[in-house]
């Protein structure tokens, strides 16, 4: 039993590192909580079961596909949104309202194109799990733990050997010095939505393989993605793998003693815990 909670835990947290890794670049490059991180996942969810279960495109073409589009949309959707507000210098509080704006929204259009009922990407024979030290590790898991690996990689590489990468880590710790060593910050700005709206969707594709997909999908995601980076530090990247298995095993190993109505509760617990104990080693210091 211990052992496949530990799988399970691996899982969850491969998938919660996803969105917190999106939604701490946000934050670190933009300075604001995009609230609307969430729905970039749920859209990412939808346009997978578009192109998989509806165009009958291949698994893979059918994720690319929902990671790249839904990139585009969120890309708009900061043009639209958040652009202007930038220009004016407006507080990090009014792009939070205009982002909670923006997720009431994208939920609403899902809601009216394909309604509330759930919808299911799962088609085919259920194949069996396969054995791994005295637990069961299903193809999907497989499939999620192996694309997680694969993106972390990619990701570190990109954000340390290219020059955009480069120009995201410049932007996150000091924009305005970033801006007079000639970085363009609205091209970072673009790129940053487009990365983290990109990794949120595919975490929504993952996500979709496992359980059903519906227009909320992304208000428990985005509690995930805020708690993961808590716990690993908001701004740190590396921090926010370790916030996701954190979370991973916490929710796991909670739901096994309690059940699985407490999971978000049980999130929200640990964020309480983290912000208390962030605030207490902050008054120590300042003392």
């Amino acid at each position: 039993m211990i052992q496949q909670l530990v799988v399970d835990s691996i899982v969850s947290g491969a998938i919660y590192a996803l969105l917190a890794f999106g939604f701490t670049i946000t934050y670190g490059t933009l300075n604001f909580f995009n609230m609307a991180h969430g729905a970039a996942f749920t859209v990412g969810a939808y346009f997978f079961y578009v192109f998989d279960m509806l165009l009958h495109l291949s698994p893979a073409v059918a994720a690319g596909l929902a990671m790249a589009g839904t990139a585009v949309l969120m890309v708009v959707v900061d043009l639209v949104a958040y652009e202007r507000l930038r220009a004016h210098r407006a507080p990090s509080w009014a792009m939070v309202v205009s982002s909670i704006g923006v997720a009431i929204f994208i939920e609403a259009v899902i809601s009216l194109i394909f309604g509330s009922d759930t919808l299911s990407v799962r088609s085919g024979e259920i194949r069996p799990g396969l054995p791994i030290l005295r637990a069961i590790i299903t193809p999907n898991q497989i499939v999620i733990l192996v694309v997680a690996a694969a993106l972390f990689a990619i990701l570190t590489a990109y954000l340390q050997m290219t020059r955009a990468g480069k120009a995201l880590r410049a932007m996150a710790n000091d924009a305005e010095m970033g801006v007079v060593i000639g970085i363009n910050p609205r091209s970072t700005y673009m790129s940053t939505f487009a990365l983290a709206s990109g990794l949120a969707a595919i975490a929504g594709c993952l996500v979709a393989l496992e359980t059903d997909v519906y227009p909320t999908m992304g208000q428990s995601a985005l509690l995930k993605a805020i708690v993961a980076s808590i716990i690993g530090g908001i701004g740190n990247i590396p921090g926010a793998v370790f916030g996701g298995l954190v979370l991973g095993f916490v929710e796991n190993f909670g739901v096994w003693q309690l059940n699985a109505g407490w999971q978000d509760g049980i999130s929200l617990a640990l964020l309480l815990i983290f912000m208390l104990i962030r605030q207490s080693r902050t008054f120590v210091l300042g003392k």
